[in-house]
């Protein structure tokens, strides 16, 4: 239940939640200080309480009204023969570098549980203890204070009083949000072929709590449907958030383009719309570190967020640039207030990561508040390689060397004692990679000692932190992490270094690679009310339900397309083989179907390769053979104005081939509607390289599912062809043309697995 949503007749809050809200003052300060994992401050709290002796409680359940307002938690413990009211803190380091501002929020939580028990027992007065627990060296430092009733009943009120007209405001605003969304309509004189459909499953799902797998075609409107159908169901289901997730840029501008049409024209009502974007992105001061000693932004950060969040709240519509604005006027860092008001909006627009990473806030407020929310997740296809790569770390022997040339003062002997453990790992290893089903023996127990170290040292420089320190820890502890839930869904992929240099033994690069996300993504499914994932690159279905952990009983639905087959001309060429020992004699092959078409319709066409050498090969002839048709290419590592100036190469009156790598910037997510793109070449079948990790994952998908090359080569790589295609037919005044330059695309299973309703013919061109 969302913090402001009332039990019978008012409002109920968190005791941590109303002291974040109320008690927090003074700097932003993201300076690093060592911290416990959540795992680490469970156990610590267990190694705490059970040192205390009956009849002392622990988790003590507590509640309390101020007015209407309902406070409840839970008291870490409780000694009733003092009577003493303990918070425990987990910490590592110093205890004395706790900065101030979290110690005022630690001493406010006290104080309130304080306040329920002498409410609750009639105490006169009671002890308030704030009980820090080192993890490493399992001591304790306690501060305390005695405290009347009256004292903290004042105390308790005030942040009551702080909180309540917040509080109140929300809870207006639910109901005015609510009462629109039951009178949303459809924003358009009528639905695409396919939308209504599409719209329809999406308002099912979320209204029965289900979730929904989604192949629709490009051009029917997806981001419109799903958002239009999701939204209708939230009032009904008492929905907090709907958070629209997509893996590049562009799909967030759809969405927000949508999100704005959706608006009611009166201000009462209107939807909080947040837009969350990198922390290097929203970063208005790169140069400084994120401290109030170094950036004005986060000077006094907590004590302008008021006023900050009010204006913002009343602002609305918070998509990057309007966030700025509002930030910028009250003098607060843009992504911290961002990361505030995900708290207080209705929908929230961004990317894979803030949802489905290990480290996600959303995911972690998610849980912790606990939300009911709804997920809309667009180009789905890309997110079984993204969250494969959110649950996979390396480790770069070069960051450990770095730091042993210069060694921080006290670090050198825990450098040194992992670089000498580092060298057994491969001392024997004769091949230049190895993979293992199993993390190496002493690896995990050497990496959390060396954290610990790390951690130790930047506590003691607290306010002179050695940044490559920083950065090395931060790589380690994200190993560590990774490597304790190490599991059948990856594998430790060691590989060696080049040779010795004069005589000593080079340190091999370490990596733990996931393989099967599904284990980790299925408690994201389970805490989300209902989801629904869609792009038009899905098939088969089994492909993503199985690699993503989705449930047994999500739904599907596959719309039709709505173009009709004579709009796409498709080609296959049946005397080409791209397969990599036939490339080099098929290069004449495919520039001389490539200049054909061209000629016999010209205009502008992409075409696409397997890889940049393939690319650059094919490039080169056809350049030597056609000098007067204009080409350009896609470059290894395309910064971001070289991608967009390769785009605007397309235009309404413009000729030529652009050349590119299948799966890569302008394989999908790019709009070249009309004359700005008539064609697609595809001389290859996408299918990812054979080699020994990939090989390794069509073994264990094999295992697990039966269809381990599929799985792993065919269905990856046919998405993939599928998406460069869709970049032809936009919409329903497109006319284009598809040449698959490769035998195998004749083949029934290949064929199977194109859109049925392309009508495929032989041959290379139109000619």
């Amino acid at each position: 239940m969302n913090e402001t949503t009332p039990p019978a007749g008012g409002l109920q809050v968190a005791v941590r939640v109303l002291c974040a809200f109320t008690a927090q003052a003074g700097d932003l300060d993201l300076r690093f200080t060592p911290s416990p994992t959540a795992q680490d401050g469970v156990a610590g709290h267990e190694a705490v309480t059970a040192r205390r002796a009956a009849p002392y409680q622990r988790e003590v359940p507590l509640r309390s009204r101020c007015g209407d307002l309902l406070v409840q938690g839970r008291a870490d413990g409780f000694d009733p023969g003092v009577p003493r009211l303990e918070e425990i803190k987990t910490h590592r380091g110093d205890v004395t570098l706790v900065r101030e501002n979290h110690r005022a929020l630690h001493w406010a939580q006290a104080r309130v549980y304080a306040w329920m028990l002498c409410e609750q027992l009639a105490l006169q007065r009671i002890e308030v203890a704030l009980v820090y627990f080192n993890i490493d060296t399992q001591l304790e430092t306690t501060l305390s204070n005695w405290h009347t009733a009256d004292e903290l009943r004042q105390h308790f009120n005030g942040l009551c009083s702080r909180y309540v007209s917040w509080a109140r405001s929300e809870q207006t605003h639910r109901q005015a949000r609510d009462a629109q969304l039951q009178t949303l309509v459809f924003p358009f004189d009528g639905f695409r072929a396919g939308q209504r459909d599409l719209a329809g499953a999406t308002w099912r799902a979320h209204s029965h709590g289900r979730h929904l797998l989604v192949q629709a075609p490009t051009g029917i409107g997806k981001t419109m449907a799903t958002l239009f159908g999701a939204l209708k169901a939230v009032p009904a289901q008492g929905t907090d958030k709907l958070l629209y997730l997509t893996a590049k840029t562009p799909g967030r501008q759809l969405a927000l383009d949508a999100l704005a049409r959706l608006q009611p024209a009166a201000s009462v009502g209107r939807l909080r719309v947040l837009e969350r974007v990198a922390r290097e992105k929203a970063c208005e001061h790169p140069d400084k570190a994120c401290h109030g000693d170094a950036c004005p932004l986060a000077s006094g950060f907590y004590d302008r967020l008021p006023q900050a969040r009010i204006e913002a709240a009343h602002t609305a519509w918070l998509d990057q640039a309007g966030l700025r604005t509002v930030a910028l006027k009250h003098g607060v860092c843009p992504y911290y207030l961002g990361q505030d008001m995900l708290r207080w909006s209705d929908v929230v627009v961004g990317d894979f990561n803030h949802f489905f990473d290990p480290s996600a806030h959303a995911w972690a407020l998610t849980v912790g508040e606990p939300w009911r929310v709804g997920v809309l997740i667009d180009e789905a296809h890309n997110l079984v390689e993204r969250a494969r790569l959110m649950y996979s770390a390396e480790l770069d022997p070069s960051g450990l060397a770095a730091l042993r040339k210069a060694p921080p003062a006290g670090l050198k002997a825990s450098l040194d004692r992992l670089h000498r453990f580092w060298g057994t790992l491969a001392r024997d290893q004769a091949l230049v990679q190895v993979l293992q089903d199993d993390v190496p023996d002493g690896l995990l127990g050497a990496l959390q000692q060396h954290t610990a170290d790390l951690s130790e040292h930047l506590a003691q420089n607290a306010t002179a932190p050695d940044v490559r320190v920083q950065a090395w820890l931060f790589e380690v502890l994200h190993f560590v992490r990774v490597a304790e839930v190490f599991g059948d869904h990856s594998l430790v992929e060691i590989t060696r270094a080049s040779p010795a240099v004069r005589g000593r033994a080079p340190r091999p690069r370490l990596a733990i690679r996931n393989l099967v996300p599904a284990p980790h993504l299925q408690p994201r499914w389970q805490a989300a009310h209902s989801a629904t994932l869609f792009s038009a690159t899905l098939s088969p279905m089994d492909h993503a339900i199985d690699l993503l952990g989705l449930p047994a009983d999500c739904a599907r639905l596959e719309v039709p397309s709505p173009f009709d087959p004579a709009q796409l001309t498709v080609h296959v060429t049946p005397h080409i083989s791209t397969r990599f020992n036939d490339r080099a004699a098929s290069l004449g092959d495919v520039v001389a179907v490539m200049a054909a078409q061209h000629r016999d319709l010209p205009g502008n066409y992409l075409a696409f390769f397997s890889s940049f050498d393939y690319l650059q090969q094919v490039l080169a002839r056809f350049e030597a053979a056609h000098p007067d048709i204009a080409v350009w290419a896609q470059s290894r590592g395309m910064a971001e104005p070289d991608r967009n100036a390769f785009v605007a190469r397309f235009t309404e009156h413009s000729q030529g081939i652009g050349f590119a790598v299948l799966g890569g910037a302008f394989g999908e997510g790019i709009d070249l509607p009309g004359q700005r793109l008539i064609g697609a070449f595809i001389a290859t079948l996408g299918l990812p390289q054979v080699n020994p990790l990939n090989e390794q994952l069509r073994k264990r998908l094999q295992n697990r599912f039966g269809r381990g090359h599929d799985y792993a080569y065919l269905f990856p790589g046919l998405q993939k062809v599928v998406q460069a295609a869709g970049r032809v037919i936009r919409g329903p005044d497109d006319r284009g043309v598809v040449v698959l330059m490769d035998d195998r695309f004749a083949r029934p299973e290949v064929r199977a697995l194109l859109p049925p309703w392309w009508k495929i013919r032989q041959g290379g061109s139109t000619a």
